[in-house]
């Protein structure tokens, strides 16, 4: 079946969904699914909506979707929560997807849609964000619960208000081993103390001067730790700019996920920019020290459900061009953001095309003294 043939058949077969039975709020849930496509640190950061669902609904089946990498994240079952490999680009995952169901219940915290997909397995009832855009993405919702009004970690916001039952107590903080480690595969690391620098990003636009991560790793150096260099597969010219790497340990693009989770666990602090690596040295409860540039650390810094992660964000406040108020494609007031594309003939700040910017001035903006403060205020 091709692209259209398989679209067509999910559009139709959610439209007839709404015709059969339909779970009423507060009804008997055996299923439910957490359908998505998000990036492993929106991924990592639904843990209190899992944690929350498995309170509520502790007899049911609990599927959550993820991208086949992220995936293997979910081997311990966190939360007894089942994971289901998922890539949207790949016709036999939205099969499986569709062959997973029927589900009493199906719960979309981002791109609405996957509200579409899950009526197509069978969904039932349907909750997710209102005000997606555009706006057929939200007309298989049963409920569209619009953003609430007051700043909140994006987090908090998904585990309060994407369930069936508002009366509900938010679910309790997060404890380092609730969500257990995954196996790996064994690799070289380090037999000193150390700290792992993870300078990658999904944007140049998150990017730290490579002359900054010399001075903070010389630093650290100092204190008698070694130095482990981290980043993606494709992020070797950024790791490969910085001077004076000799005798450090670089594993840039050789590790998996959970091997980058063994060697997180046995670090003593991670440094990185708001990027999915400092969403999952959350769970693993490493000491961390995160920039955030463009991002905004009221959006994705720790909240309540992570109030107790040894966290030190960095960033400065009230960054003229941090002005979006988009969140996952809404309007939100409270929101300063930016989510310009990263483009070398742009003006810097996005000031001749408001969608794009050519530096990370929001970044450059983050000096060593501020950087050290952090290290100092980490919890112990």
């Amino acid at each position: 079946m091709n692209k259209l043939a398989l679209r067509s058949w999910i559009a139709v077969r959610a439209l007839l969904s709404r015709i059969g039975p339909q779970t009423q709020p507060g009804g008997r849930v055996d299923r439910l699914l957490v359908a998505h496509h998000l990036l492993l640190g929106d991924t990592i950061l639904l843990a209190p909506l899992l944690k929350a669902l498995a309170l509520r609904y502790p007899a049911a089946e609990r599927v959550v979707l993820a991208r086949p990498a992220v995936a293997t994240l979910f081997a311990g079952r966190p939360y007894g929560t089942i994971v289901l490999p998922f890539d949207r680009r790949d016709a036999a995952g939205r099969q499986r997807v569709i062959d997973s169901g029927p589900y009493d219940l199906a719960i979309v915290p981002d791109d609405n849609r996957y509200a579409w997909l899950a009526r197509a397995a069978g969904a039932r009832r349907v909750i997710g964000f209102a005000h997606d855009r555009p706006a057929w993405k939200n007309w298989m919702l049963d409920r569209a619960v619009p953003y609430p009004p007051r700043a909140g970690a994006w987090a908090d916001l998904v585990a309060r208000h994407l369930r069936d039952d508002d009366a509900l107590d938010d679910p309790p903080p997060f404890v380092v081993g609730e969500w257990p480690a995954p196996a790996c595969e064994d690799f070289v690391a380090p037999s000193q103390p150390y700290a792992v620098l993870h300078v990658g990003a999904s944007t140049p636009l998150k990017q730290w001067p490579g002359e900054r991560w010399r001075a903070v790793a010389d630093r650290l150096a100092s204190d008698g730790l070694g130095i482990v260099w981290s980043g993606g597969a494709g992020e070797r010219a950024v790791v490969d700019a910085i001077d004076g790497r000799v005798g450090e340990l670089d594993l840039v693009g050789r590790l998996d996920l959970p091997q980058l989770w063994r060697l997180l666990a046995g670090a003593r602090l991670l440094m990185c920019p708001d990027t999915g690596v400092a969403h999952l040295a959350r769970v693993v409860g490493v000491p961390t020290i995160a920039l955030f540039g463009p991002g905004s650390s009221v959006v994705h810094g720790a909240g309540r459900f992570w109030g107790d992660a040894r966290l030190s964000t960095v960033t400065v406040d009230g960054f003229a061009c941090r002005d979006q108020r988009t969140l996952y494609r809404r309007d939100v007031a409270w929101v300063r953001r930016c989510g310009r594309r990263f483009d070398a003939s742009a003006a810097p700040g996005g000031r001749i095309d408001p969608g794009a910017c050519s530096r990370a001035l929001c970044m450059e903006a983050i000096d060593r003294c501020a950087v050290e403060a952090a290290m100092s205020r980490l919890p112990g």
